[in-house]
């Protein structure tokens, strides 16, 4: 890692830092010379989880200490690199193996800022460590997703989702191939059309293939609307203003390839990234539309604004084809699911028992939280259409999530084993360790399934 991820080759001087945790506080406070206790008593320090206390020294500053929270949350950790002067710091303090590494990936996660455009106030605080491969891999990952998602669509319209996923495949020995554009149509991708052709960007169905062929099949697909203006049923500017991100789901598809392949997964891997942008313009696809997709069922559009299902829909399809052993998407596809959840659980839809145990078993062990959510199937009630097999959507406002992975669901044959991850990939405002922007969710927890599944 660079010296801007937060850390410090091992062997450097390094102030050493206490991490404490509040159950466990006032043991470590009695082995404290007396000057320094009272040093500690006089600002009420009680190892609470978040705080930083700096020790004073003869020159100045002779160490700190961090009030950490689940020793096996990188979040416990994450406060410290903005929280400490900067300079290098030393673990003091003895940690197993597990809560080691997330010392380690919370101070990555906690040192990161978006620099592309800005530069930061100040480094953050470096820890003298050297994190092992397989850290430094999950910590990239969880910033490559930032990354893509942080950067503003001018920047990150189709063209640039598929350079991202050119670089993957040319590090990783993968292969592109791209449909885009009118060609969509001539290979049966009508929907992604449908939604991506009213922008001056020509939307696109990107595949990266990877893997020995004898391998088992993983196939990761991922919403990649660059923005969303809602099409002709126009968000407010309200909700349009952070619509950059609604290429999230993408961002985290891609990621968790990136992940696959560094760490030597032993599996055949596919991604499907279907981007585009929900551009408004003579070539909008309509209201009351009627829109084909790839597996030949017909979609009445009853909001434009529900576009992510629609692209997502042809890529869900595509991606059956392929048999795999587990097929996965990732989408920032409803508003719903915020209002469910709120912005810190991602909503998990399965149809495979096994798999969606697998991953919430991950997300706690992982300390990376995902919500399943029934697949509740009366509710497809609220996509009947009068002219066509199915609406994208419908007036009533009830179980919005809870509609979207049913419509996605029928793409999907009942054999195939399927998980649908409704994803924020924002964080509205600045917390430590997770800045307002783009943030990766159940990323980590996705990955801890996959090597327990394929490794």
């Amino acid at each position: 890692m660079t010296d801007s991820n937060g850390f410090a080759p091992r062997g450097t001087q390094g102030l050493p830092l206490y991490c404490v945790e509040r159950t466990g506080f006032d043991a470590w406070r009695q082995l404290q010379l007396p000057e320094l206790g009272s040093w500690i008593d006089a600002h009420s320090f009680s190892g609470m989880s978040g705080s930083v206390l700096l020790l004073p020294g003869k020159d100045g500053i002779a160490g700190a200490v961090l009030g950490i929270g689940d020793p096996l949350d990188p979040f416990s950790y994450a406060h410290a690199p903005f929280a400490l002067p900067p300079g290098d710091w030393a673990l003091a303090s003895d940690l197993d193996g597990d809560a080691l590494r997330a010392l380690q990936l919370g101070w990555g996660l906690g040192s990161y800022k978006f620099t592309r455009y800005k530069t930061p106030l100040r480094a953050p605080a470096r820890l003298v460590a050297e994190p092992d491969a397989e850290t430094l891999d999950v910590l990239a990952a969880s910033l490559r997703v930032r990354d893509l998602v942080n950067t503003p669509a001018e920047d990150m319209g189709p063209d640039q989702l598929e350079q991202a996923c050119c670089e993957l495949a040319e590090a990783s020995g993968g292969r592109i191939e791209v449909i885009s554009g009118d060609d969509l149509l001539k290979h049966n991708f009508p929907a992604i059309h449908a939604v991506g052709r009213a922008s001056h960007r020509a939307p696109r169905l990107i595949a990266l293939h990877w893997g020995q062929e004898d391998a088992p099949k993983l196939t990761l697909v991922g919403k990649g609307v660059c923005f969303d203006t809602g099409g002709l049923d126009i968000k407010p500017a309200d909700g349009m203003r952070n619509m950059k991100k609604d290429m999230g789901g993408a961002a985290h598809a891609i990621a968790l390839a990136g992940l696959v392949m560094a760490r030597k997964l032993p599996v055949r891997l596919t991604l499907y990234v279907a981007a585009v942008e929900n551009a408004i313009g003579p070539m909008s696809y309509r209201p009351g539309d009627v829109v084909h997709t790839r597996l030949g069922v017909t979609v009445e559009i009853d909001n434009t604004d529900a576009e992510g299902r629609v692209v997502l829909c042809d890529a869900l399809a595509r991606a059956a084809e392929d048999k795999p052993a587990l097929l996965m998407d990732f989408a920032t596809l409803t508003g719903a699911a915020r209002i469910a959840l709120g912005p810190d659980l991602p909503a998990l839809y399965a149809n495979d028992e096994s798999a969606a145990a697998d991953w919430i078993e991950a997300a706690s062990a992982q300390r990376d939280p995902v919500w399943r959510m029934p697949m509740w199937r009366p509710y497809l009630r609220y996509l009947v259409s009068n002219v066509a097999d199915l609406a994208n959507s419908g007036p009533s406002r009830m179980a919005g999530s809870i509609t979207a992975a049913l419509y996605l669901e029928r793409f999907v044959p009942a054999t195939q084993a399927w998980t649908h991850l409704d994803v924020y990939a924002w964080n509205d405002t600045d917390r430590p360790g997770k800045p307002a922007g783009g943030e990766a969710q159940g990323l980590r927890a996705a990955w801890a399934m996959l090597k327990h599944r394929f490794g």
